[in-house]
C-alpha cells in the first residue's frame, strides 16, 4: 500500500486545514473542483483524477463545481461524463500512444490533433453527459482577446511582448489585451465571485459550443489557433484561458467546506506570465477552503527521467515518439501509487496528521 506520507503533499489553507485537522477527509466535504492548466503534466494525475471521479466523489452525490482552464478543463470534462473510468481510458491511451506530430508543426497541425484528441475525450455521448451531469457542474475558462492579440503572426508576437511587460507591473495590466470567458454548466450559479475581474463574460455551456469552450481554453497562442466566434458568445477570439488563470489561483470563499485541487506541484502560479515571477502569488486568503493534492518530492524523483511530463518532451523526444510514449505510459501506471495514497489517507483518518499549511 502506498503511503500518502511519501506520494503525496497534502496541503491546506487555514480553514480547511483546522476541519480536516479535526474531522478528516469524506467526500461529502467537498463543494467543488479546481484544477491547473499544464498540457502533458495532466498525466502525473492520471490515476488520481480516475479515483476521485470513478470512485469516490460518487459516495456522496451533491452539486459540486468543477472549474479550470486548458487541460484541467479536459480533464474534468472526462470526470463528469457518464462513466468517467472510461473516458479516461480512451482519452489517456490516444493522448500517450497516438499523439503525432512533424519536426515543425504549423498551428494549423497542432489545432487539428487537438481537435481530433477533444472528439476523442467526449466520444459519441460527451456533450450530452456533461451537460445533463447537475451534480458535476463543469466551468470552462477562456480568454476573448483584445487589439493586437487577436491577430497571427508577428501582430500577435507583439501584443504576447507588451502583455508580458505590462504584467511585470501589475495583473490588471493584463485586461488590456483579455477578458476572461467563463462557458457554465446550465445548471450552475456562479460560485467564485472573485472571477468577476478581467471584464468577466458569462456563456452557457451547450452542445454547440462545449467542444469549440473545450478547445479554446486550451488553445496556446503561437502554438495553436485560436476558436473565433464561438457559438452563444459574443463574437471575437478566444484563445486559452491560462493566459490569465494559468493554476486558477482564486479566491474560492468559504462555506465551511472543502474545495479540492489536484494538482502536478505545489506552487500556485496566478496567470501563464507569472511562471518564472517567484513572487506572483494567489492573494491573501484566497486558498482558505482549498486542499492541494499534489505529487512528493520523492514520486517525482522516481519518475522516468526524475520529472513531470510537459510540452517541451515532444521536442526533448523529436524523432523517437515510441520512447516518449513509453516514459509518458510509466508516469501514468505510476499514479496509481497517488491513488492508493489518497484512498488510505483519507479511509484510515491519517490525512488528519499528514496535512501540511498551504
Amino acid at each position: 500500500m502506498a503511503e500518502a506520507g511519501t506520494e503525496l503533499e497534502l496541503r491546506a489553507g487555514p480553514q480547511a486545514l483546522e476541519r480536516i485537522r479535526a474531522e478528516g477527509l469524506r467526500p461529502e466535504m467537498v463543494r467543488g473542483l479546481a484544477g491547473a492548466a499544464g498540457g502533458p503534466k495532466w498525466l502525473a494525475l492520471h490515476h488520481l483524477d480516475r479515483l476521485l471521479f470513478g470512485h469516490w466523489l460518487p459516495q456522496a452525490p451533491r452539486p459540486r463545481f468543477l472549474i479550470g482552464s486548458s487541460i484541467a478543463t479536459w480533464r474534468f470534462a472526462m470526470g463528469a461524463q457518464q462513466d468517467p473510468e472510461a473516458a479516461y481510458e480512451r482519452f489517456a491511451r490516444t493522448y500517450i500512444h497516438e499523439q503525432r506530430y512533424s519536426q515543425r508543426p504549423t498551428p494549423a497541425e497542432v489545432s487539428a490533433e487537438a481537435r481530433r484528441l477533444v472528439d476523442v475525450l467526449l466520444g459519441p455521448d460527451g456533450p450530452h453527459e456533461i451537460l445533463n451531469n447537475t451534480r458535476l457542474q463543469l466551468q470552462i475558462m477562456a480568454v476573448r482577446c483584445r487589439g493586437l492579440l487577436r491577430r497571427e503572426g508577428a501582430a500577435l508576437g507583439v501584443g504576447l511582448a507588451l502583455a508580458g511587460a505590462g504584467n511585470l507591473l501589475s495583473r490588471r495590466t493584463l485586461a488590456l489585451g483579455f477578458q476572461r470567458a467563463l462557458f457554465q454548466h446550465p445548471e450552475s450559479t456562479q460560485p467564485l465571485p472573485d472571477l468577476n475581474h478581467f471584464g468577466l463574460r458569462r456563456y452557457r455551456l451547450t452542445e454547440r459550443n462545449l467542444r469549440s469552450a473545450l478547445l479554446a481554453s486550451g488553445s496556446i497562442p503561437t502554438v495553436m489557433e485560436p476558436e473565433r466566434d464561438i457559438p452563444g458568445a459574443d463574437p471575437g477570439v478566444y484563445r486559452d484561458g491560462g493566459l490569465v488563470d494559468y493554476q486558477m489561483a482564486v479566491d474560492y470563499g468559504s462555506d465551511g467546506d472543502i474545495v479540492l485541487f489536484p494538482h502536478y506541484e505545489h506552487r500556485m502560479v496566478p496567470g501563464w506570465f507569472d511562471k518564472p515571477l517567484p513572487w506572483r502569488r494567489a492573494p491573501g486568503g484566497a486558498m482558505d477552503s482549498v486542499l492541494l493534492v499534489a505529487p512528493s518530492a520523492g514520486f517525482v524523483e522516481s519518475l522516468p527521467r526524475r520529472r513531470i511530463p510537459d510540452r517541451k518532451d515532444f521536442y526533448r523526444y523529436a524523432g523517437d515518439d515510441a520512447a516518449r510514449a513509453r516514459d509518458w505510459q510509466r508516469v501514468s501506471d505510476a499514479t496509481r501509487r497517488l491513488a492508493d495514497a489518497f484512498h488510505d489517507a483519507c479511509e484510515s483518518g491519517r490525512i488528519r496528521y499528514l496535512i501540511k499549511p498551504l
